[in-house]
């Protein structure tokens, strides 16, 4: 299927590794042209060679910390303040326990994973309305849908941004601007890797025994894969999404058992 979207300009964050660069390589296969994020150079600078060479399009990367306002600027700046797609990512605050957090932990979490996210939206979603033409992915999670205890830090942060997309994306989308969000369960990335080493830490057993219990827990038995989440944010970003707005799209290999 041929997504309409060839010759468009993405920003994709976060998208050295893991989710992000499984969105950005996604899109590139689509003809799209990217500026990615992530903090750091090296490892950026090398996705950004890979993922041109696979693909042809032009790929700009940009490391700097997409969670702080200096880091967002300079992003913006490599865009020329003008995207066509918008993918919102950034890695997730520590697991703890509701008892332990500070006023700071809360607000640390909610800078990364629900105000910078609005922040790029602000700036680059008026231009997109504008030209009428325009589409946002904010990659969340599915503790949105499903709590997880011991993330408590991000259900709250991205559980803000999921309210906050519900109203905006209405607002916008009669100028041609889908809002949506991808709420990804557990997938094969270095943040799977570690939540995996916390619970062997804590039952005294090992990453794979641990691996193997989660998996356990996923119809699929499986973790998810990143190509598969980028498929289905390239969809997201493509012209037959157009009648898709504000929704929340669960990818879990079916670990949330719910009707609707």
């Amino acid at each position: 299927m041929d997504l309409g979207i060839r010759g468009r300009k993405a920003l994709v964050c976060a998208a050295s590794r893991g989710l992000g660069r499984g969105c950005a390589e996604a899109l590139a296969a689509e003809g799209v042209e990217l500026v990615i994020n992530a903090r750091g150079a090296e490892d950026l600078a090398r996705t950004a060679q890979e993922i041109a060479a696979a693909h042809g399009v032009r790929v700009t990367p940009v490391a700097a910390d997409i969670t702080t306002p200096e880091g967002r600027a300079q992003v913006l700046e490599a865009l020329g303040r003008q995207a066509d797609i918008l993918v919102t990512n950034a890695g997730g605050p520590p697991p703890g326990h509701w008892t332990d957090w500070s006023r700071e932990d809360f607000i640390r979490a909610i800078d990364a994973n629900m105000l910078s996210a609005i922040a790029l939206m602000q700036a680059l979603v008026p231009g997109m309305m504008d030209r009428g033409w325009g589409r946002v992915v904010n990659i969340t999670s599915a503790a949105v849908r499903s709590p997880i205890g011991q993330l408590g830090l991000s259900n709250t942060a991205r559980t803000g941004l999921t309210g906050f997309v519900a109203g905006m994306s209405r607002q916008v989308a009669e100028k041609g601007v889908c809002v949506n969000n991808l709420l990804p369960g557990i997938h094969d990335t270095d943040r799977a890797t570690s939540l995996d080493q916390g619970v062997a830490d804590a039952q005294g057993i090992t990453p794979a025994e641990a691996r193997a219990r989660r998996e356990a827990t996923i119809p699929t038995r499986d973790y998810g894969r990143a190509e598969d989440f980028g498929a289905a944010c390239a969809f997201l970003c493509s012209q037959q999404a157009r009648f898709i707005v504000g929704q929340n799209l669960l990818l879990d290999g079916g670990a949330l058992n719910v009707t609707i």
